[in-house]
């Protein structure tokens, strides 16, 4: 059964959705704020989370980020503001689609459909990835840097094996966005860009003097061999 993790303050509206996908033949898990969502991300393994933006504690930006920190898991945001802006940062943000409140029932359930289609079936990369300083192994996720243990999420993990497997090439934003995300039709090179930001930042904060991943500008990015 498909599980839907609902991110959401407002105890009318959590009830709500939760009848609405009860209908549609969908398990809902509810979280009241951002810290239990998190929690519950990690307990429940949920398919889809529509995410709330106005939550107490960690805002739905600081829960997005992380979940984005940690997975390629599909997010549709809600929110009050229809503002432009707004919608832009979310989808800017990692967000997969953005609904105003008040919003249709049949649009929602369409929408959260529509994401699910999108959701890749990733290709088998191959097992194994050795250039004498990153050692990849695609079955146990295990990333090592300079023979030490490399923190990676699920998302990062691929993404740099796939720029790992094209080394010394460049690799488009639209290419990642199929190998990496299933979604070369209809992603958003913001997407690619921040993801990017985020393996960096992981890499070096192992090693704060490296740097493999080279943006080539206009074209796409580039894994350096050391």
């Amino acid at each position: 059964m498909l599980t839907v993790l609902v991110v959401e303050d407002d105890p009318d509206v959590a009830l709500l959705l939760s009848v609405l996908f009860k209908r549609s033949g969908w398990r809902t898990v509810h979280a009241a704020d951002g810290r239990s969502a998190l929690r519950l991300l990690h307990e429940t393994n949920p398919d889809v989370m529509v995410l709330d933006i106005g939550l107490p504690g960690l805002d739905g930006w600081q829960v997005l980020e992380r979940v984005r920190d940690m997975s390629d898991l599909p997010v549709l945001m809600l929110t009050a503001h229809g503002q432009e802006s707004e919608r832009v940062r979310g989808l800017r943000a990692g967000a997969d689609d953005y609904l105003t409140k008040p919003f249709s029932n049949q649009e929602l359930v369409a929408r959260i459909e529509a994401l699910l289609r999108r959701v890749p079936a990733h290709a088998a990369l191959p097992r194994t990835y050795d250039d004498g300083v990153l050692t990849l192994d695609a079955v146990t996720r295990q990333a090592m840097w300079r023979e030490r243990p490399l923190e990676l999420s699920d998302l990062q993990f691929r993404l740099l094996h796939a720029l790992a497997q094209q080394k010394d090439t460049v690799v488009t934003p639209e290419q990642l966005l199929g190998r990496v995300w299933g979604d070369a039709g209809g992603g958003s090179g913001d997407r690619v860009k921040f993801a990017v930001l985020r393996l960096r930042r992981a890499i070096q904060e192992l090693d704060p003097d490296a740097d493999p991943i080279e943006s080539v500008r206009g074209v796409g990015y580039r894994y350096r061999t050391c």
